[in-house]
């Protein structure tokens, strides 16, 4: 018998549940954010500062555009997990069946909008003129493969409410792959342009939802997808939606808290873009024990929130904060250190290298902050409060967020004043979600 990837997280040694579960997520992040950051070392070495700053500076908006989407898949697989943990099998096949459905029709709509607005926009964000053109290829090109990478995300989270990331992982493998070779096929061999690193990207996400869709069809029968019961049903979507939603909407505020933060950036021309655009890139690595230990406390708190563990889950808490808080402030002075040669990689340009190491200086120590907010957020989801961190974020990383530059800017007009609302933010959220879990531990009845 073919031994089953999924994980009970509500059986066994606790550190070892969460480290082995969050391994795999680990490295599916890191192979991701490596393809990521291959769009924009090939267009930069290839084609120039302009078009690096076309793509580079993209993910703000990107995740502007996805992140109401992507959080209501969080909010499924808490759903998904919860009745995994408590062996409720015929709601969770209702649960995978109704979020696929919802996937396949906001994967359409995404699209429609996204390639309709882009030009919009972008000339809203205040993007210079001589690198508009570029990034509305890029966008309009990008988001014209919407239904691949929001049905990735959906499938993903399904299997990693049931405690798979190992088929996550090798899929994702297969498709960084992918995207790095067409990458530098259509743009280095062929010289193609910038659009030709989006359509590498959305054809590497297409790829990488059909092996997880294949797999979701032959997976275990509790958790197998079947085309035939793909449906809403109306109850589980208001499960879902009441459970994603703020997720959801906290993705697409913050994100356009960072729209807002990226249009001062703009201000100060290509090289400021195109350097904070390299940062960015860069950035992405410490997201990695961030993002991997967030998801996986959601897994585990939800699993075992719904066996009733409420002990267990205490313990994973502790265990799962104080790693991801270590691990991203390690990745933090690293970066610190050689951001120059970092940033370097991407453009040779002095003007480049300088913002974005400047950037680096600003915001890499403070790290540990950063993935304490994101345990945070991921603990509260799991446990099915998804409105405190979504009131919590809202507040800090795009009401504050934005009235400090709004105001700062204007008294002190140099860039360093932009990249200081990062760190102050996410202290400030650090400390609201430490007082509201004291005075409100997810674990209460255990205690």
């Amino acid at each position: 018998m073919k031994k089953e990837a999924s994980t009970r997280m509500t059986e066994g040694t606790i550190w070892k549940k969460i480290i082995m579960f969050a391994i795999p997520l680990f490295l599916g992040n890191l192979f991701q954010q490596l393809y990521n950051a291959a769009d924009s070392l090939i267009v930069g070495n290839f084609l120039g500062s302009n078009a690096l700053a076309a793509v580079s500076s993209s993910g703000n908006l990107i995740f502007l555009m996805v992140g109401l989407f992507n959080g209501i898949a969080v909010g499924a697989g808490v759903v998904v997990a919860r009745y995994y943990g408590a062996r409720e099998i015929q709601m969770m096949q209702k649960a995978i069946h109704t979020i696929i459905a919802f996937g396949i029709a906001a994967g359409l709509v995404l699209t429609a909008f996204a390639v309709a607005m882009s030009p919009v926009i972008l000339r809203w964000m205040g993007t210079p003129a001589e690198v508009l053109p570029n990034s509305v290829i890029y966008f309009r090109i990008y988001f014209s493969g919407s239904l691949a990478f929001v049905l990735y995300n959906i499938f993903v989270g399904i299997l990693q409410a049931v405690g798979d990331s190992r088929h996550p992982l090798m899929y994702l493998v297969i498709s960084s792959l992918v995207n790095i070779f067409l990458d530098l096929l259509f743009v280095g061999v062929l010289g193609f342009g910038v659009g030709s690193a989006a359509l590498a990207t959305i054809i590497s996400q297409a790829v990488s939802a059909i092996l997880c869709l294949i797999h979701l069809l032959h997976a275990p029968e509790e958790y197998r997808v079947s085309f035939k019961k793909i449906h809403f049903d109306p109850f589980m979507l208001r499960q879902i939606i009441s459970n994603g939603l703020p997720a959801g909407l906290q993705n697409s505020i913050i994100s356009l808290a960072n729209v807002v933060v990226q249009s001062n950036i703009n201000k100060f021309g290509s090289a400021a873009m195109a350097g904070c655009g390299s940062y960015a890139k860069i950035e992405g690595f410490a997201f990695l024990p961030v993002t991997c230990f967030a998801l996986s406390l959601t897994t585990f708190v939800s699993q075992n929130l719904g066996a009733g563990q409420y002990q267990r889950v205490k313990k994973g808490v502790v265990f799962g904060v104080l790693c991801s808080i270590t691990a991203a402030e390690f990745v933090g002075i690293a970066i610190n250190l050689f951001s120059p040669h970092l940033i370097g990689l991407f453009n040779d340009d002095p003007q480049v290298i300088a913002c974005g190491v400047t950037q680096a200086k600003t915001v890499a120590l403070f790290y540990f902050l950063l993935a304490f907010s994101h345990c945070m957020a991921g603990i509260f989801r799991g446990a099915g409060k998804s409105m405190v961190p979504m009131v919590v974020m809202l507040v800090c990383w795009c009401v504050i967020r934005v009235s400090y530059i709004t105001v700062a800017v204007r008294f002190v007009p140099v860039i360093n004043t932009v990249f200081w609302a990062y760190p102050m933010t996410w202290a400030l959220s650090s400390i609201v979600f430490l007082l509201y879990y004291w005075k409100n531990p997810v674990a209460g009845k255990g205690r």
